[in-house]
Protein backbone atom coordinates (compact mmCIF):
# COMPACT_ATOMS: atom_id res chain seq x y z
CA UNK A 1 0.00 0.00 0.00
CA UNK A 2 2.52 2.72 0.76
CA UNK A 3 4.48 1.52 -2.48
CA UNK A 4 1.09 2.50 -4.32
CA UNK A 5 1.01 5.71 -2.92
CA UNK A 6 4.24 6.85 -2.90
CA UNK A 7 4.94 6.21 -6.12
CA UNK A 8 1.48 7.60 -7.33
CA UNK A 9 1.92 11.05 -5.53
CA UNK A 10 5.84 10.91 -6.78
CA UNK A 11 4.26 10.25 -10.30
CA UNK A 12 2.29 13.43 -10.04
CA UNK A 13 4.25 15.57 -8.16
CA UNK A 14 6.89 14.85 -11.88
CA UNK A 15 3.78 15.82 -13.51
CA UNK A 16 3.09 18.61 -11.78
CA UNK A 17 5.86 20.61 -12.56
CA UNK A 18 5.69 19.99 -16.25
CA UNK A 19 1.69 21.08 -16.00
CA UNK A 20 3.10 24.13 -14.36
CA UNK A 21 5.49 24.52 -17.56
CA UNK A 22 2.89 23.90 -19.96
CA UNK A 23 0.44 26.12 -18.29
CA UNK A 24 2.74 28.89 -18.16
CA UNK A 25 4.19 28.65 -21.46
CA UNK A 26 1.13 27.69 -23.20
CA UNK A 27 3.65 25.00 -24.70
CA UNK A 28 2.96 21.42 -25.08
CA UNK A 29 5.06 19.96 -22.36
CA UNK A 30 2.50 17.64 -21.34
CA UNK A 31 2.19 15.35 -23.56
CA UNK A 32 0.93 11.65 -23.34
CA UNK A 33 4.31 9.77 -23.94
CA UNK A 34 5.21 11.55 -20.65
CA UNK A 35 3.21 9.81 -18.24
CA UNK A 36 4.75 6.84 -18.58
CA UNK A 37 8.38 8.07 -18.09
CA UNK A 38 7.40 10.01 -15.26
CA UNK A 39 5.44 6.46 -14.01
CA UNK A 40 9.18 4.36 -14.69
CA UNK A 41 10.75 7.24 -12.65
CA UNK A 42 8.77 7.28 -9.52
CA UNK A 43 8.47 3.44 -9.47
CA UNK A 44 12.40 2.83 -9.61
CA UNK A 45 13.79 5.67 -8.08
CA UNK A 46 17.25 3.74 -7.65
CA UNK A 47 18.02 2.87 -10.73
CA UNK A 48 21.61 4.03 -12.21
CA UNK A 49 22.61 7.77 -13.36
CA UNK A 50 22.85 6.10 -17.02
CA UNK A 51 19.07 5.83 -16.97
CA UNK A 52 18.45 9.37 -17.25
CA UNK A 53 20.14 10.05 -20.76
CA UNK A 54 18.56 7.12 -22.05
CA UNK A 55 15.38 8.30 -21.21
CA UNK A 56 15.98 12.26 -22.88
CA UNK A 57 18.47 10.06 -25.53
CA UNK A 58 15.16 7.97 -26.13
CA UNK A 59 12.60 10.63 -26.64
CA UNK A 60 15.15 12.65 -28.77
CA UNK A 61 15.69 9.52 -31.16
CA UNK A 62 11.48 9.11 -30.76
CA UNK A 63 10.88 12.83 -31.99
CA UNK A 64 13.56 13.19 -34.81
CA UNK A 65 12.74 9.55 -36.28
CA UNK A 66 8.99 10.68 -36.18
CA UNK A 67 9.55 14.56 -37.76
CA UNK A 68 11.31 12.88 -40.47
CA UNK A 69 8.94 10.14 -40.96
CA UNK A 70 6.15 12.81 -41.08
CA UNK A 71 7.50 15.12 -43.31
CA UNK A 72 8.79 12.70 -46.07
CA UNK A 73 5.70 10.52 -45.98
CA UNK A 74 2.93 12.21 -44.56
CA UNK A 75 3.46 16.10 -44.54
CA UNK A 76 0.37 18.07 -44.03
CA UNK A 77 -1.58 14.69 -43.06
CA UNK A 78 -2.72 15.02 -39.32
CA UNK A 79 -4.41 12.58 -37.17
CA UNK A 80 -7.08 14.53 -35.32
CA UNK A 81 -10.06 12.66 -36.74
CA UNK A 82 -10.27 9.04 -38.02
CA UNK A 83 -9.31 9.43 -41.70
CA UNK A 84 -12.09 7.47 -44.04
CA UNK A 85 -11.11 3.96 -44.92
CA UNK A 86 -9.08 3.60 -48.29
CA UNK A 87 -8.09 7.91 -47.80
CA UNK A 88 -4.76 8.83 -49.23
CA UNK A 89 -3.83 10.68 -46.33
CA UNK A 90 -5.31 7.78 -44.15
CA UNK A 91 -2.09 5.81 -45.90
CA UNK A 92 0.40 8.21 -45.52
CA UNK A 93 0.05 8.74 -42.01
CA UNK A 94 -0.19 4.92 -41.17
CA UNK A 95 2.91 4.58 -43.35
CA UNK A 96 4.55 7.53 -41.62
CA UNK A 97 3.96 5.70 -37.86
CA UNK A 98 5.62 2.67 -39.11
CA UNK A 99 8.38 3.93 -40.66
CA UNK A 100 9.18 5.82 -37.40
CA UNK A 101 8.12 3.15 -34.99
CA UNK A 102 10.94 0.75 -37.19
CA UNK A 103 13.25 3.91 -37.00
CA UNK A 104 12.94 4.50 -33.18
CA UNK A 105 13.07 0.88 -32.32
CA UNK A 106 16.76 0.09 -34.64
CA UNK A 107 17.98 3.39 -32.94
CA UNK A 108 17.32 3.09 -29.61
CA UNK A 109 18.78 -0.20 -29.21
CA UNK A 110 21.65 0.65 -31.75
CA UNK A 111 22.55 3.51 -29.07
CA UNK A 112 21.85 1.52 -26.26
CA UNK A 113 19.26 4.18 -25.26
CA UNK A 114 15.82 1.87 -24.60
CA UNK A 115 12.81 3.67 -23.03
CA UNK A 116 9.46 2.19 -24.23
CA UNK A 117 7.42 5.39 -23.66
CA UNK A 118 9.13 7.01 -26.32
CA UNK A 119 7.77 4.60 -29.09
CA UNK A 120 4.68 6.63 -27.79
CA UNK A 121 6.58 9.89 -29.05
CA UNK A 122 7.66 8.86 -32.20
CA UNK A 123 4.09 8.47 -32.78
CA UNK A 124 2.75 11.53 -31.37
CA UNK A 125 5.20 13.22 -33.78
CA UNK A 126 4.54 11.10 -36.96
CA UNK A 127 1.15 11.44 -37.33
CA UNK A 128 0.92 14.73 -36.94
CA UNK A 129 0.11 15.94 -33.40
CA UNK A 130 3.10 17.51 -33.12
CA UNK A 131 5.53 17.61 -36.27
CA UNK A 132 6.91 20.67 -36.13
CA UNK A 133 10.80 20.86 -35.52
CA UNK A 134 9.78 23.86 -32.18
CA UNK A 135 7.69 21.28 -31.15
CA UNK A 136 9.92 18.44 -30.94
CA UNK A 137 12.44 20.45 -29.29
CA UNK A 138 9.49 20.98 -27.09
CA UNK A 139 9.35 17.51 -26.36
CA UNK A 140 13.10 16.95 -25.59
CA UNK A 141 12.83 19.94 -22.85
CA UNK A 142 10.23 18.48 -21.44
CA UNK A 143 11.73 14.87 -20.95
CA UNK A 144 15.04 17.16 -20.10
CA UNK A 145 12.80 19.06 -17.35
CA UNK A 146 11.16 15.82 -16.10
CA UNK A 147 14.34 13.98 -15.63
CA UNK A 148 16.41 17.23 -14.28
CA UNK A 149 13.63 17.23 -11.37
CA UNK A 150 13.70 13.82 -10.77
CA UNK A 151 17.06 14.04 -9.91
CA UNK A 152 17.41 17.29 -8.00
CA UNK A 153 14.95 15.50 -5.70
CA UNK A 154 16.61 12.25 -5.72
CA UNK A 155 19.99 14.37 -4.57
CA UNK A 156 17.73 16.28 -1.55
CA UNK A 157 16.34 13.32 -0.49
CA UNK A 158 19.65 11.66 -0.25
CA UNK A 159 21.01 14.48 1.74
CA UNK A 160 17.93 14.76 4.13
CA UNK A 161 18.11 11.02 5.18
CA UNK A 162 21.09 9.47 3.81
CA UNK A 163 21.00 6.31 1.20
CA UNK A 164 18.07 4.60 3.19
CA UNK A 165 16.01 4.88 -0.14
CA UNK A 166 13.46 1.93 0.17
CA UNK A 167 14.16 -0.62 -2.51
CA UNK A 168 10.52 -2.10 -3.43
CA UNK A 169 10.46 -5.42 -4.16
CA UNK A 170 6.70 -6.49 -6.01
CA UNK A 171 4.01 -6.65 -3.24
CA UNK A 172 1.72 -9.40 -2.89
CA UNK A 173 -2.21 -8.28 -3.38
Amino acid sequence: MRRRLGTSLYAGLLFTVLGAIAWGTGQPFVFPSLGPSAFLLAFDRRSERGRAARIVGSHLIGGVAGLAAWWLIAAGATLTATPPAFSPAGFRLAASATASLVATSWAMIATDAVHAPACATTLIVSLGLLSTPTEVAIIVASVSVLVGFHAGVIRVFKRIVGDAHPLYRAEKS
